[in-house]
């Protein structure tokens, strides 16, 4: 009879180990009890505690490098427009303050390996959460920026470490972005003018430049289109 209960608690121990579902190293494996109230982080090969009710559950976020995309349009200084273009690598340094500012994330009664858990579901969320401060602090710094002596790796700087201070208790991070103005083309064409200009004003030729950009505004801007046909043979 002893050895009949040993080898039922063992029979029960190898079922209850084999269902229990375990925290994946390259996630951040969070949990909660009371419907996203408080989190738990679950650390990576521990047993992940079951859903009994309604309000518990599990939900993953990555634990790698990921990248996001942003455009919108800014001004710079004078109330130049330009469309902004940029890219970036991110990482979320800690699930907990991360998915207390996106606490609309994760299913109720879903367990961690749900596809509304799963690690794509969030990147819409990150992305929203990192690109309202991205813009937030682009649209700040802009309007003291003048576009045609913009330097685009200095800028570059500035608003990684402004963003990365705002993102900090958010739980998330960025490790670098690339920051590309995309001005309209007379913008472009005035930036090229006047960057002309300084260089034949820096070898005292300005009436040289003055006749030379005067001739290039009034020149005829030629299209050229070919169109091809395809022949048909006779019948």
């Amino acid at each position: 009879m002893k050895n009949l209960v040993i080898i039922l608690l063992a029979i029960f121990a190898i079922i209850s180990y084999e269902s229990c579902s375990r925290a994946q190293a390259n996630v951040q494996t969070l949990y909660t009890s009371d419907c996203g109230q408080t989190w738990k982080l679950i650390k990576a090969g521990d047993a992940i505690p079951k859903a009994l009710t309604a309000c518990e559950y599990s939900v993953t976020i990555p634990d790698y490098p990921m990248q996001g995309e942003s455009r919108f349009k800014a001004s710079f200084k004078d109330r130049v427009l330009a469309d902004i273009e940029i890219s970036y690598d991110y990482v979320i340094t800690d699930g907990k303050a991360f998915i207390s500012e996106a606490k609309y994330l994760g299913k109720a009664g879903s367990d961690a390996q749900d596809e509304s858990n799963a690690s794509k579901a969030y990147e819409t969320a990150e992305n929203s959460v990192i690109d309202k401060r991205i813009k937030e602090v682009a649209r700040t710094l802009l309007p003291a920026e003048d576009i045609v002596d913009f330097s685009q790796s200095d800028f570059e700087e500035s608003l990684l470490k402004e963003v990365n201070i705002l993102l900090e208790k958010r739980g998330v991070k960025l490790n670098f972005l690339s920051f590309v103005p995309q001005p309209s083309e007379q913008t472009a064409q005035a930036i090229d003018v006047a960057t002309a200009y300084k260089i034949y004003e820096s070898k005292n030729l300005q009436d040289v430049g003055k006749a030379v950009m005067s001739q290039r505004a009034g020149a005829t801007k030629i299209e050229v289109k070919t169109t091809t046909t395809t022949p048909t043979s006779d019948n």
